[in-house]
């Protein structure tokens, strides 16, 4: 009798640590669009990102917390000290190598450049030119966090020998879209999109499906801490990763095969175009001029 119970008992178990593994995501989530109502939109977009963010932070470590061994200081420093999503990596005790000057120059060098923007050029724009102004700051910010700071935290840990890669590879340099959104651009997203929706979903409906359910889901994380505080520009970022999605179908497809959109000059300037030219879907003007000027102004940007 003991025996024909204990499948039952370890699958209650199962479902337990599933579900506070996955708890605190929902419930952040929920309080974040409750209590944020009131605040600034500027203030409601970071407190919408930081319950995201820590959600998926705690449900990445919850998961892989009993399979590496690790020290609980380690743990503190994966939850509140990098901002990646590889947890099994950075929990892990391999050694990474050694970080070169190389890297820690161009790291500083990416951050000075977003300085520069944010807080140089930005208030150099007219005030008749608003979403140019704001486009600008936004550049800014995103080297400063990314590119710059997050790649400095990044070979921190390198040097204190962790397992901690930066999200970002030097997108630029992809040679196609796939490329680009799959082994380039936020690694800590990718990670967490391809282990708990792609993988699940591809045997199921397929490959192509999984892979735009991917970027729908995408979407409408951009979405809530985009359009839900701008109160507005609905459905263009959602928009925006659907056509990231079909043009990675189209890279792949025969014709994509014809124009050599999967490599070379012709697949860097697809991805070039596809990425940058529909971006204004992605940091629409409702949020250039409701989150993100009023944040510059806060910061004493412009």
């Amino acid at each position: 009798m003991k025996a024909a119970a204990q499948p039952e008992t370890q699958s209650r178990g199962s479902r337990t640590n599933g579900a506070v593994g996955w708890l605190p995501l929902p419930l952040l989530f929920t309080l974040a669009l409750w209590l944020g109502r009131p605040f600034p939109p500027w203030l409601y977009m970071w407190t919408i990102a930081f319950a995201i963010y820590f959600g998926l932070k705690w449900l990445t470590w919850w998961r892989v917390r009993s399979e590496v061994t690790h020290t609980p200081a380690r743990s503190a420093a994966y939850l509140l000290a990098w901002p990646g999503m590889d947890a099994a990596a950075f929990l892990s005790s391999s050694r990474p190598p050694k970080p070169k000057f190389a890297q820690w120059a161009w790291a500083l060098a990416k951050t000075t450049m977003g300085t520069l923007l944010l807080w140089e050029c930005a208030h150099r724009v007219p005030t008749t030119w608003p979403l140019l102004q704001g486009w600008i700051g936004l550049l800014g910010l995103i080297l400063i966090l990314h590119f710059g700071s997050f790649e400095l935290i990044a070979l921190g840990w390198q040097t204190l020998g962790v397992q901690a890669h930066p999200i970002m590879q030097e997108p630029l340099a992809s040679r196609s879209l796939s490329e680009f959104w799959g082994k380039r651009w936020n690694l800590g997203f990718r990670q967490l999109s391809h282990e708990f929706i792609f993988q699940p979903l591809h045997s199921v409906i397929g490959a192509r499906w999984a892979m735009l359910l991917v970027f729908l889901f995408s979407g409408l994380i951009h979405e809530s801490v985009i359009s839900v505080p701008a109160r507005g520009g609905y459905g263009l970022p959602t928009a925006y990763f659907l056509l990231q999605g079909l043009g990675v179908l189209l890279e792949r497809s025969r014709a994509g095969r014809i124009f050599h959109l999967q490599g070379g000059f012709s697949g860097w300037a697809f991805m070039a175009v596809v990425t940058a030219v529909p971006a204004f879907w992605l940091f629409h003007p409702a949020f250039v001029l409701r989150v993100a000027l009023p944040f510059m102004k806060v910061i004493r940007a412009i």
